[in-house]
């Protein structure tokens, strides 16, 4: 059992370092001249990739869920990365209306840190951890009924944050 433990601190402790380089990382690359390999060089293999058409596409940089970001780092055609953006942001959980698809929902913020269907209400909830600025530490969900579409959305503080452990 406490090899077990010491397995998933180590993974965790992993975890948290590779969030901590992100800006390093960031400061590393340059819109319209970093290259893909330039971006695999420093963030690794993405946890997604998704086709933009034309050539372009988009790696999917998941930091969830021990972080609270996510990174969608654009490629074009040409090979170049054409831009950098952090998607779990309060502009972009605006975005996410009422009917909208659940993999429009994936393909803008990321994957989820968690999703928990209940039973009792038919629901799955889909939570994204985030920092609300400056650094409030907050759960964004998204609340599915039928699995496929959005039926509204939640912003809560994340209660599993170590600032907000009193709150409980």
């Amino acid at each position: 059992m406490n090899k077990h433990l010491a397995r998933l601190a180590a993974i965790a402790l992993a975890a948290l370092a590779a969030v901590a380089c992100d800006p390093q990382r960031i400061n590393e690359l340059e819109e319209g001249l970093s290259t893909e390999v330039d971006v695999r060089d420093r963030f690794g293999v993405p946890d997604n990739v998704w086709d933009e058409g034309g050539g372009a596409r988009t790696l999917e940089y998941n930091r969830q869920p021990a972080g609270q970001r996510n990174y969608m780092i654009t490629i074009g055609a040409d090979g170049k990365m054409s831009a950098l953006r952090q998607v779990l942001t309060p502009e972009n959980f605006a975005r996410i209306t009422p009917g909208m698809d659940m993999q429009e929902v994936r393909r803008r913020l990321g994957k989820p840190a968690k999703v928990t269907p209940y039973q009792l209400s038919g629901e799955t909830h889909h939570d994204w951890r985030f920092l609300e600025p400056p650094t409030t530490a907050m759960v964004f969900s998204v609340i599915s009924t039928d699995g496929r579409t959005v039926a509204r959305t939640l912003t809560i503080p994340d209660m599993d944050a170590p600032e907000n452990k009193g709150g409980r």
